[in-house]
C-alpha cells in the first residue's frame, strides 16, 4: 500500500454476521488460509471476529501480526465521536491494534468527512491503527482530500466488479496509488447465471464465483467474498490455478451496468 504496508491480495468479508454466526465462518475462513478479516462496527461483530482471530493464534500458534484485521468508522459524527469509536473497535475486537481503519462511507458531509480523517490520521500517530482509508468514496470525496493536501488513503473499498466497474473512482484511484478493495465481488449471486459467466465457468471448469473472483484479482483489486458455508469459504480460495485472457476481461469489463447490489453512497454530497 501507499504507506508501505503490505495487504494481503483477497480478504473474508464478514457483513451481514452476528455473533456465532460471524465466530464460526472467520475461524473456518483462517483455517482454509485466509489471513485477511474484514469488520466493521456496523457488523456488530467485531468481538466475535477478534476471539476467532485469536482462538485460531492460540490454537495454530500463528503470530498476530500474520492475521490482517480491518474495521470501519459507522458514523461521521465529528472528531470526538470519530476517535471514541476507534478506541471502541479496538477494545471490541480486543487485538491490540487494528491494521486497516476505513472511514465506513462519505455521509455526513464536507466538514464531519475532514474530522473523521483527522481522527483516524491521529489513531494511526498514536499506533493504535497501521493503516488508514476509506470505503464507499467517489471522486469529489477524493478529491477533497487532495485539495487539501492531507495524507491520502491506502484503500477505497468499494463496490467493484463487471456489473459495476466505476471506471472513474478506479482511473482516480490508481492516479494517487490508493489500492482498490472490492466489498462485492460475487455480486451477492445475482449475476452467477449470467450468460458470459457461465460459458467461462464451463470453459475453466470453475464456478461463477471463481470467474467473478478471478476478474477482480485481475484488475488489480483486493477481493472481499464472504459466505456462511465452509464449503463456499474454502472454494472462493480455489482461484490461483487459472487465469482468464485480456479479452476475457474486456468482455466482462463491457457487462456494466451500474448495477446497485446493496447501496451506493459515491455520490453523497
Amino acid at each position: 500500500m501507499r504507506d508501505g504496508n503490505e495487504i494481503p491480495i483477497m480478504g473474508f468479508g464478514t457483513y451481514e454476521m452476528e455473533g456465532e454466526e460471524a465466530y464460526r465462518p472467520v475461524r473456518w475462513a483462517l483455517e482454509a488460509g485466509y489471513r485477511h478479516i474484514d469488520s466493521a462496527e456496523w457488523y456488530y461483530n467485531e468481538a466475535e471476529c477478534g476471539r476467532a482471530i485469536k482462538d485460531f493464534c492460540a490454537a495454530t500458534g500463528t503470530p498476530r501480526e500474520e492475521i490482517f484485521f480491518t474495521t470501519k468508522l459507522k458514523n461521521n459524527h465529528g472528531y470526538d465521536a470519530a476517535k471514541a469509536s476507534v478506541r471502541k473497535s479496538l477494545k471490541a475486537c480486543g487485538l491490540n491494534y487494528i491494521d486497516l481503519y476505513l472511514i465506513h462511507s462519505p455521509i455526513g458531509g464536507r466538514q464531519k468527512r475532514a474530522e473523521s480523517w483527522k481522527a483516524a490520521m491521529d489513531a494511526k500517530a498514536e499506533g493504535l491503527v497501521r493503516s488508514i482509508g476509506v470505503s464507499n468514496y467517489g471522486v469529489r470525496h477524493l478529491q477533497e482530500m487532495v485539495d487539501a493536501g492531507v495524507e491520502l488513503p491506502t484503500v477505497n473499498q468499494i463496490d467493484l466488479h463487471p456489473f459495476m466497474t466505476r471506471q472513474e473512482i478506479v482511473a482516480f484511484c490508481r492516479e494517487h496509488d490508493i489500492a482498490l478493495e472490492a466489498w462485492g465481488p460475487l455480486v451477492r449471486g445475482l449475476r452467477f447465471r449470467h450468460p458470459t459467466i457461465v460459458a467461462l465457468a464451463e470453459k475453466y471448469n470453475k464456478e461463477p464465483s471463481h470467474i467473478l473472483l478471478r476478474y477482480s484479482l485481475q484488475k488489480g483489486y483486493i477481493p472481499l467474498p464472504k459466505s456462511s458455508s465452509k464449503q463456499r469459504i474454502q472454494s472462493n480460495l480455489q482461484v490461483f490455478d487459472f487465469e482468464l485472457t485480456d479479452k476475457e476481461i474486456a468482455e466482462l469489463d463491457a457487462l456494466d451496468e451500474y448495477l446497485i447490489t446493496d447501496w451506493d453512497p459515491t455520490n453523497t454530497p
